[in-house]
């Protein structure tokens, strides 16, 4: 079975406070949900049209459980604290099997 993932590039972070906010609950709700983050920043080098800002990367043993960590009421909630913090771009992407 393909495995899940996030992948979220922001883009901007326009309130750090949100995005810490969102951070206390995001985690939790992903582990909840058996994600394991492989990548949280960190450095960064861009190339063609990217942006050296932060990325995430989260693994899932299944793209169907991907899903509905994105869809769980922990995460909904960690959503509603980010609000309008940041600009990102974010993919749940299924996996090469």
């Amino acid at each position: 079975m393909a495995k899940g993932y996030w992948v979220s590039a922001y883009r901007t972070i326009s309130d750090p406070e949100k995005l810490a906010a969102y951070n206390e609950l995001a985690g939790p709700a992903v582990r909840a949900a058996g994600g394991r983050t492989l990548i949280r920043g960190g450095r960064v080098v861009a190339h063609d049209a990217g942006i050296a800002e932060r990325t995430v990367v989260v693994e899932f043993d299944s793209f169907e459980q991907a899903l509905a960590a994105h869809e769980s009421e922990a995460y909904q909630e960690a959503l509603a604290a980010l609000s309008d913090g940041v600009e990102r771009d974010f993919r749940i992407i299924e996996g090469i099997d």
